[in-house]
């Protein structure tokens, strides 16, 4: 495989990951939720606070897995770089 595909296969399987990292902290966090408030105690804004709090677990996951990945691989042997700076002449 070529760096290239390497790097949009790198970059599918990371958002694969962010995504489903979102719904296990939601689907962890509702249940949390649930067995420390009743259901009738239940509010709308918990879900709110659940979906923001989520979004912020799942980043700080993502993170620490990026960080721990990009350790062990050599980025510049198999990924290609996304934006190439191009050299332009200017007057």
């Amino acid at each position: 495989m070529d760096k290239r595909l390497n790097t949009i296969i790198f970059i599918l399987a990371a958002t694969v990951f962010n995504v489903l990292t979102v719904i296990v902290s939601i689907i962890l966090l509702l249940l949390l939720f649930n067995a420390i408030l009743p259901p009738e105690h239940f509010q709308a804004w918990v879900l709110g606070l659940i979906f923001i709090a989520s979004l912020a677990l799942s980043f700080v996951v993502y993170r620490y897995a990026l960080k721990f990945i990009l350790k062990k691989i050599d980025v510049d042997k198999y990924f290609d770089p996304l934006f190439v700076r191009r050299n332009i002449k200017r007057n």
